[in-house]
């Protein structure tokens, strides 16, 4: 199975934008890690914006 570039693409921009890590260190996560922080800046980013 592919992954799809489009989407592999904007995972590194929004795991890069929020934590400021290197394209490297993110592509060298698998799919499953990358995937878990992007949930968890989502729930940041949630939280934050709910003032919590």
């Amino acid at each position: 199975m592919t992954y799809a570039l489009p989407r592999l693409l904007e995972e590194i921009a929004y795991v890069a934008y929020h934590f400021h890590w290197r394209r490297e260190d993110i592509l060298d996560l698998t799919h499953g890690e990358r995937q878990q922080w992007v949930r968890e800046i989502a729930r940041i980013n949630t939280r934050v914006n709910e003032g919590g």
